[in-house]
């Protein structure tokens, strides 16, 4: 269990989403066109192997097609996700695979029992003995890989990270929101970080006694491009900002890195394709 609850990256977004499609349609019609792993009566097919071999291949692009704006609905589903969660993910595709694969038999097949619960069994049982095994070792694989790399450089980051003092010349910045009488000055020395939520922006500020939540109606995009001046601000995250004048340590797991700032006790996570930024901006 303990295993099962590890972080792990959500690669069913953007252009991973694209790479993970494109790998398993790879990867599904070399294996069925040059090894052939079933049973194949050829007096049943309504056109070339080649084809059939094309169109199993390109079921599971149909599923992703079909489970994207679930997945699209779900932008916070990124910082939850684990090791249990991917693998049931991936299981549920593969049954969805499974079924499609059994719904289409009657295109590819000239079979009177195409529609029967034994062929029903058989399209989803070769389905999951083909996939249960790929996920099960990729998974894992990658699991271990990405946590001894993030570990690694989190390690690195900790013992190399410049320390962030606040300019006197910038150290109030006035922010303009969606309600023009709700405009406000943010002070950076008690600005800790920020979280999306939605069309607004909760403020965590630490005003040296106590540390309090503000909600204003603004985007995360244009709280950052207002404080793009200021150099330890930085987005580490599709729904955080974060003031590196408060940082306290860096860790590292399958995800990438978790920061951990001072005077809060929440954990902040720093999602992968803005690593490179944060890893700059932390050394620069």
């Amino acid at each position: 269990m303990k295993y099962l609850s590890t972080p792990y990256p959500f690669y069913f977004r953007g252009r991973s989403l694209l790479q993970f499609g494109l790998a398993i349609f790879l990867l599904a019609f070399f294996f069925n066109y040059f090894f052939t792993p079933f049973n194949v009566n050829t007096a049943e097919h309504r056109m070339d192997y080649f084809w059939i071999s094309f169109i199993h291949a390109f079921m599971p692009m149909v599923i992703l097609l079909l489970i994207y704006p679930f997945i699209h609905l779900s932008p916070s589903i990124d910082e939850h996700w684990t090791i249990g969660k991917d693998i049931i993910f991936l299981s549920i595709y593969l049954l969805l695979i499974g079924i499609g694969q059994f719904l289409i038999r009657d295109l590819i097949y000239d079979n009177p029992n195409n529609w029967s619960w034994g062929y029903f069994r058989e399209e989803v049982g070769n389905t999951f003995l083909v996939g249960i095994l790929l996920v099960g070792i990729i998974v894992s694989v990658n699991s271990n890989r990405l946590n001894a790399r993030f570990m690694r450089e989190a390690n690195i980051l900790e013992h190399s990270r410049r320390v962030f003092n606040t300019p006197k010349s910038v150290s109030i910045v006035p922010i303009e929101t969606q309600v023009k009488m709700d405009r406000f000055d943010l002070e950076i020395d008690q600005f800790l970080f920020a979280k999306a939520e939605g069309n607004y922006l909760m403020l965590y500020m630490y005003t040296g006694n106590d540390l309090i939540q503000v909600l204003k109606r603004i985007t995360i995009k244009e709280f950052e491009k207002q404080l793009g001046v200021i150099d330890q601000i930085v987005r580490t995250h599709r729904s955080y900002i974060v003031n590196l004048s408060f940082l306290e340590h860096v860790k590292g797991n399958a995800q990438g890195y978790q920061l951990t700032l001072q005077h809060g006790n929440s954990t902040i996570p720093v999602s992968r394709n803005m690593i490179p930024t944060f890893e700059s901006r932390l050394q620069q």
